[in-house]
């Protein structure tokens, strides 16, 4: 998404605070996803800002001092912990004299460089895409000059107007292709509600642990980091219970607070896996001092792809890095609601097989039920 130098990029980070209750949290996030991009940080603006200037974003001497910052650190990136405007990310860049980006693209920027997967590649390029539409609609209005097209433009067509053209061809062509996988992971899903097997998926917050509790329940190798959206492309595996019960195990990209929409809406394909699963293990960090918040925000993006009526087994991941033991909590029903575990340790990993094979057997009878009623 932005320009990125050979020997790497250093970049000015700014934050302000306009009276959320989690800014310390996301200043500190801010931080966490400019190094999975693989960004620099060489100084660190923040201060008040209750309602975004129109042109700017922040007022004229906070520009002033982000401009002192970069030019004193030699930053050749201004990174806005913020959704900016098209408007106000131009403005920003002449101001500052360097590349300006905001959080969507930082993000958009992680993807791109985790996606593996064909799937997860055109997923990515229709986020990107569709964000950088708005960037022409509105910001790129110094395009609109009369040029001469060989081969691409109509008479008098503007260059803008050739970039929207080939931008929405591009777009079209992409969202045909992933509705293609989409089909594709319909009929596995239908193949598997034949079969009987339980469908479960792995959701969270990013690093949370979900890729290396995969790992473990499954005998996989999917990559790990302590790092955000490690994990970026849904890997799958078959999971045999001791009870001789079998289910299909999906590892899913993390989310974050105020995951871009372009990203829901692209990974739509991917995230139906989710959204069909009968179980959700909701990984959590159990040493997070922000962890409420971030169950919050997982259940705010289930909610939006219309997975949060799915039942889930909340799982507090990484207690090796605290005093709590390993243990489970019930509800009312007699079922476990809530697991205390140590993916990297192993330490709990029993009380989450326990979890599933009650979940599958109970599966079982209800198959058995409604086949029995049938008859």
């Amino acid at each position: 998404m932005f320009d990125r130098p050979a020997h790497g990029t250093e970049a000015v980070l700014v934050s302000l605070d306009s009276g959320e209750v989690d800014y310390p949290e996301s200043v500190e996030e801010v931080r966490q996803l400019a190094a999975s991009a693989g960004v620099a940080a060489r100084a660190l603006i923040k201060g008040k800002r209750l309602r975004p200037d129109p042109a700017l974003f922040a007022g004229r001497g906070k520009v002033e001092e982000i401009a002192a910052a970069v030019a004193a650190t030699h930053a050749t990136l201004a990174i806005f912990n913020h959704e900016l405007s098209p408007v106000q990310e131009r403005n920003l860049d002449q101001r500052l004299g360097c590349r300006v980006v905001d959080r969507t693209s930082l993000i958009l920027d992680i993807f791109a460089q985790r996606a593996r997967s064909h799937e997860g590649k055109l997923q990515v390029e229709l986020a990107q895409l569709e964000h950088l539409a708005t960037r022409l609609v509105r910001g790129w209005t110094h395009l609109e000059r009369q040029k001469g097209g060989i081969g691409l433009r109509g008479p008098g067509e503007t260059q803008l107007e050739t970039d929207r053209r080939l931008l929405a061809k591009r777009v079209k062509f992409l969202k045909e292709k992933l509705a293609k996988v989409r089909s594709q992971r319909e009929i596995q899903r239908r193949a598997r509600a034949r079969a009987n097997v339980l469908s479960v998926s792995l959701v969270g917050y990013t690093n949370a642990g979900k890729s290396t509790l995969f790992n473990r329940l499954a005998r996989a190798d999917a990559y790990t980091a302590d790092q955000l959206f490690a994990t970026l492309d849904t890997t799958t595996r078959r999971v045999h219970m001791k009870n001789g019960a079998s289910l299909v195990l999906s590892d899913t990209v993390g989310f974050i607070r105020r995951l871009p929409h372009t990203l829901v809406a692209a990974f739509r394909a991917t995230l139906e896996e989710t959204a069909r699963a009968d179980l959700l293990l909701h990984v959590a960090d159990a040493c997070s001092l922000d962890r409420e918040a971030q169950i919050a925000a997982v259940n705010q993006v289930l909610a939006e792809i219309g997975a949060d009526a799915i039942p889930q087994l909340l799982v507090f991941n990484k207690i090796d890095r605290t005093r709590i033991p390993a243990r489970i909590e019930r509800d009312e029903y007699g079922r476990i609601a809530c697991a205390w575990i140590s993916a990297e340790s192993g330490v709990g990993l029993d009380l989450v097989r326990l979890a599933l094979e009650e979940c599958a057997a109970s599966s079982l009878r209800h198959t058995e039920f409604k086949s029995s009623a049938a008859a």
